[in-house]
């Protein structure tokens, strides 16, 4: 999953990018909110971390903004404001959640899976999807019962194709959700990440993966 990180404190900000991207997260940083209005209305986000002091464009500005033109992905406000108005806010503008600082890297984890869940429509943690089992939290996959061994970016894709299925996915549309803003979607990375999938999800001969030629990736599980 990708998200924007808009933080304008850049040692807080590359500090989330990096304890985020241990849990499994693609992430971009923004340090401003004009750069921050640029990178959410450019890349494809399945959430936002938003602070509200930002400079050059406030934080409830950007959120009140977005939603005034149709922009849905979730955004977590990860404020120092903790007052209870600011909270209401926040909330009543359109955010998905509010997070004071300081805060644990655990709980953002936790808060982040829950607010993607909600917009897809899934209540549930763990995906199951006939005898395909993920499980975002603590990543790891069963097929049939049996252990799946993924490698990270393995996962992430899985896991995106999971969220999607039944439907068809470019790409395109996964190079902007399981890779950062500096990937090169034509450098072929993502035919050899695939082959590696078909390999490992496999009953009998059959591989759950499935290419549809010109069109993109989908599993095949009826």
């Amino acid at each position: 999953m990708r998200l924007l990180i808009i933080e304008d404190n850049q040692e807080l900000a590359d500090l989330m990018k990096q304890k985020l991207s241990e849990f499994g997260y693609v992430c971009d940083v923004a340090y401003d909110g004009i750069e921050g209005d640029y990178k959410a209305s450019d890349y494809d986000y399945d959430a936002v971390l938003l602070d509200l002091n930002l400079p050059d464009k406030d934080g409830f500005e950007l959120l009140e903004d977005w939603r005034k033109r149709g922009f849905n992905v979730p955004v977590l406000i990860v404020s120092a404001r903790d007052e209870l108005d600011q909270r209401i806010k926040g909330l009543q503008l359109g955010s998905d959640d509010y997070i004071t600082k300081p805060f644990e890297f655990a709980e953002i984890n936790a808060r982040i899976q829950a607010v993607i869940r909600r917009f897809r429509g899934r209540a549930a943690p763990v995906i199951i999807i006939e005898m395909l089992t993920l499980d975002p939290a603590t990543r790891r996959v069963t097929l049939n019962k049996h252990e799946v061994a993924l490698s990270a970016k393995e996962f992430d894709i899985l896991e995106y194709l999971a969220s999607c299925y039944p439907r068809i996915v470019s790409n395109e549309e996964l190079a902007e959700h399981v890779y950062d803003e500096n990937f090169d979607p034509f450098s072929g990375v993502i035919r050899v990440h695939m082959a590696n999938i078909k390999k490992k999800l496999k009953i009998g001969d059959v591989s759950i993966l499935r290419n549809e030629k010109g069109k993109g990736y989908y599993l095949c599980l009826k």
